[in-house]
């Protein structure tokens, strides 16, 4: 009797979790990502109108982000989770069975809008449910394991895409990729999903928009825990697009790129391994995380020299640790039933916040080395540690917050409990 009344309230967790991270590896194995550009320039596109692909891939991104938050708030998360890939294994099966620019357009379309489906509603689920079984305590530990497995996904579809190319060609690559998406959304039915979504009507959708959309306003809190995940996220996100860039200006020579860059990899990897451990330190620690990763990715990348990736790599470890913690502080902070929604609403700030860095990065680039660059985006990371230890949050007045969330109670149950590290927040 012993055993089982102590191994039960364990395999609930167990079940999500393992789902989790099998869906997180799942959606980051994917072949195309590492030569997707290369399959665009055999089918004789011109660099102009692949960035303009880029583009429309951002764009749909920006669009979607927040109406689909307000979508997995007014109906069942799970069922997002499974619909998304399949949206991105359409996109990808138009690549390589109809290569063509419209085709690749229309792809993008499919894997932005896959993608928006997925956004807010896996955090929301995952936090809602851990919440449920009385481990919301857990949440930052448990997602920071999930983004490890995803970074371990796209270093084996790094090691893999070659192989895989050169047997079977493109369409071995895009039916790889195909497969694994559709590996995802049946792994996504596994995901347990207790919330009842609100009762069935025409502005459901609207109302799960406006909730959430009126605790941020209502909790001062909240909007800065919403500032915070595009603040610390934003930045190292796009700086990761130019870092085999940064490496080769290390002198080394271009077979040796990929093994660096993998040691920047391994790095995120560990900070996402990690993350779990440094919620204890509240906001001081996160501070102090955000000043000694800004400090290590300035004299890393400054330096110009191979050893110094090392540094760079514990730069992108505690800023991906930093992600995770932030995403953590934001659902902690979130006390009504538009959680996908506010968490949306972050994922759009972070997705502007990104358009933003690509067009000073290139502006910067056109005048200084990328080793130069990077250290100079260091400095938003100094600002964002200065403000958090600076800047103390204040809860909204109990009416104010009352109101906001006024007809969510029923479906939140009783309040959160304080998490580990908000004593000094």
């Amino acid at each position: 009797m012993p055993l089982t009344s102590t191994r039960a309230p364990r395999d609930p967790v167990r079940r999500l979790t393992s789902t989790l991270y099998g869906y997180a590896f799942l959606e980051e194995c994917v072949l195309l990502y590492p030569v997707y550009a290369l399959l665009f320039s055999d089918t004789g596109l011109s660099v102009g109108e692949i960035s303009s692909l880029f583009a429309l891939w951002s764009i749909t991104n920006i669009v979607l982000e927040v109406p689909s938050g307000a979508w997995a708030d007014a109906v069942s998360r799970r069922l997002l989770l499974c619909l998304g890939p399949l949206f991105t294994a359409a996109g990808f099966a138009l690549w390589v069975l109809l290569p063509s620019y419209g085709s690749f357009a229309a792809g993008f379309v499919l894997w932005g809008i896959g993608g928006a489906l997925a956004s807010g509603a896996m955090e929301a689920l995952v936090h809602d449910e851990l919440d449920r079984l009385g481990a919301a305590g857990r949440y930052a530990r448990v997602m920071g394991r999930a983004r490890a497995a995803g970074l371990v996904a796209v270093m084996a579809s790094m090691l893999l895409a070659g192989p895989v190319l050169t047997w079977g060609g493109q369409l071995a690559v895009g039916a790889a990729s195909v497969l694994v998406c559709l590996l995802a959304a049946a792994t996504a039915t596994r995901f347990p999903e207790h919330r009842t979504p609100p009762s069935a009507g025409h502005d459901r959708w609207t109302a799960a928009l406006r909730s959430g959309l009126a605790e941020a306003r209502a909790d001062r809190s909240v909007r800065g825990a919403l500032l915070l995940v595009p603040a610390v996220t934003a930045v190292w996100g796009a700086l990761d697009e130019y870092t085999p860039l940064l490496v080769r200006d290390t002198g080394v020579a271009d077979g040796t790129v990929p093994l660096l860059l993998l040691v920047i990899w391994a790095g995120a990897t560990a900070g996402s391994l990690l993350a779990g451990e440094g919620e204890r330190f509240g906001t001081t620690g996160l501070a102090v995380l955000l000043a000694v990763a800004a400090l290590a990715l300035a004299a890393g990348s400054a330096a110009g020299t191979p050893s110094c990736v090392l540094l760079v790599a514990v730069a992108f470890g505690g800023f991906q640790a930093a992600t995770v913690l932030a995403d953590a502080r934001l659902q902690r902070r979130i006390g009504g039933a538009g959680r996908a929604t506010l968490t949306s609403v972050a994922g759009l700030g972070t997705e502007l916040a990104t358009v933003a860095v690509f067009g000073g990065y290139a502006l910067l680039a056109a005048r200084a080395p990328h080793g130069i660059v990077f250290a100079v985006f260091a400095v938003p990371y100094l600002v964002t540690a200065l403000c958090l230890v600076l800047v103390r949050p204040r809860r909204a007045r109990p009416g104010l917050r009352e109101e906001a969330l006024h007809g969510t109670a029923a479906d939140d149950g009783a309040p959160a409990a304080t998490a580990p590290g908000d004593a000094d927040r």
